[in-house]
């Protein structure tokens, strides 16, 4: 099978979409299909590593937010997708690149599969204070004329659903069970960050508004807690004032990553716009309780009262008290992380892969029933 995929982010970028799309290229890959990837250049693409070939399309960082990068006008991606040959086009989070490829599967008769990933209105209600309803109008158009589109979690479905969206179907994440392991918990590192024994309380993602980690202030305050943050983003410079007491550890990628999640000892995710939340997977890969709201995808992700605690979105006094809770007691914080790793250990890459591989084929096989 060959596959276009048009994604609105790609890696060296770090973030959910770009991850995702690079798995799947990888399994794609793996099991014998040929992919190709349409997205946008960045400053310092690197493609020697890449799972299959790359078409970089011309871009302009966001204003006031230039780690996404927004694809400039032109046909590069209608041309890619041709040359390809694709049978079928998978759209990342589309957007702006997306619809494009949209445009060029529509004009080309080629069944497009739509990943749904990020809130858009969410975030225009953040930034704007307003668009949500144009935010869901794009959205809507964009789905709609979608063969299928594959939704992360129960939530995010639900919401398509009720704006709407038709052929909806869920598709979850996977997680690298074996890179996110309990075992690289590493006790250097923990006298590094909390060199009186603290408690330590993390966080792992984008910094910007979305993603409210301001909510951590209060936690910070607490005796005997020591907060990690570790990302990078628009709101760096603001976090550090909000959160004077916390440890700012910047990027971080790879088998590094994997050692400060397993050297945590709670893990808190405060943003109330997750359509899945990978970091709160890989936090559970690594044995770590976490604390999460109670909106989105960790309602999927976390079991409350199992393997964390949910918390009411915005609440920084409640998740504070979760944190002081599992503080006052380590042998929970033990059995929720047990159980948190137990949940998500086989949820690997190449499971989640193969039911991408399904909702392909479905599609394929329904539009070879309607040319017939």
């Amino acid at each position: 099978m060959r596959v276009a995929i048009v994604t609105e982010s790609f890696p060296p970028d770090v973030n959910g979409v770009a991850h995702c799309a690079l798995r799947t290229a990888e399994h794609l890959a793996r099991r014998g299909h040929e992919p190709l990837v349409v997205a946008p250049a960045g400053p310092h693409d690197q493609d020697a590593d890449d799972p299959c070939p790359v078409v970089r399309v011309p871009s302009l960082p966001l204003p006031g937010y230039p780690q996404v990068r927004v694809a400039l006008p032109g046909r590069r991606t209608a041309a890619a997708i041709t040359a390809h040959r694709a049978d079928i086009v998978h759209l990342a989070s589309p957007f702006v690149l997306g619809v494009r490829g949209l445009a060029a599967a529509t004009r080309l008769r080629i069944p497009a599969v739509a990943v749904y990933q990020t809130d858009l209105a969410g975030y225009a209600r953040t930034y704007l204070n307003a668009g949500e309803a144009a935010a869901w109008r794009r959205i809507r158009a964009v789905h709609t004329a979608a063969a299928r589109t594959l939704a992360p979690s129960t939530a995010s479905a639900a919401a398509l659903a009720g704006q709407g969206v038709p052929r909806v179907h869920l598709w979850p994440r996977g997680v690298d069970s074996v890179r996110f392991h309990p075992a690289h918990r590493d006790d250097a590192l923990r006298r590094e960050l909390a060199p009186r024994g603290e408690l330590i309380v993390g966080y792992v993602g984008r910094l910007a508004a979305e993603k409210h980690v301001e909510l951590l202030a209060g936690t910070c305050e607490l005796p005997g807690v020591r907060v990690v943050v570790v990302g990078d983003g628009p709101s760096l410079p603001g976090l550090r004032q909000a959160l004077p007491r916390a440890v700012f550890l910047g990027r971080r990628t790879g088998s590094d990553l994997a050692r400060i999640y397993a050297s945590l000892d709670v893990f808190c995710h405060t943003g109330p716009f997750e359509t899945f939340c990978q970091t709160v997977q890989e936090a559970m890969a690594s044995g770590v309780p976490v604390v999460a709201p109670a909106a989105g995808g960790p309602l999927d992700l976390v079991d409350h009262g199992r393997t964390g605690l949910l918390v009411p979105p915005g609440d920084d006094l409640a998740v504070r008290t979760a944190v002081r809770l599992l503080h006052a007691d380590p042998r929970l914080r033990v059995r929720y992380g047990t159980a948190a790793r137990a949940a998500v250990a086989e949820r690997t890459w190449e499971a989640v892969g193969d039911q991408l591989l399904d909702h392909y084929a479905q599609v394929l096989g329904e539009r070879a029933v309607v040319a017939a």
